[in-house]
């Protein structure tokens, strides 16, 4: 995960509150392996949450520590990710995640959109 976001949306917030947003959710998404969340979410989300998948299926303890860190700390959803979702993905080469349009939010018509482990 790069150190500062450069690009891309920012969700109204800084740079800080971006990164631990998208920690918070691929913790979220690690620990339920489905969430709902809001469309423009779930697509800032896939890259990051890949690239982590991506280095808990090469296993290490460097890639270990880089998604502790990446993930604000949180060991048990880094735990989870290295020994159970990444060998779960050997064969797979990227594409890790699904994202299911479900339609308007009610409340604030936000599109919302389902993002599951393929």
């Amino acid at each position: 995960m790069p150190a500062t976001p450069k690009r891309g949306r920012r969700f109204g917030g800084s740079s800080a509150h971006q990164k631990a947003m998208m920690a918070n959710l691929v913790a979220s998404l690690v620990a339920a392996e489905a969430i709902t969340t809001t469309e423009a979410k779930a697509k800032a989300l896939r890259p990051v949450a890949e690239k982590l998948i991506t280095k808990a299926r090469k296993g290490g303890l460097h890639n270990h520590r880089q998604v502790v860190s990446a993930l604000a700390g949180d060991k048990e959803a880094a735990a989870k990710l290295m020994e159970e979702i990444g060998p779960r993905y050997a064969d797979r080469n990227g594409g890790y995640l699904r994202i299911l349009k479900l339609g308007p939010r009610q409340g604030d018509n936000a599109p919302m959109a389902r993002v599951e482990l393929v």
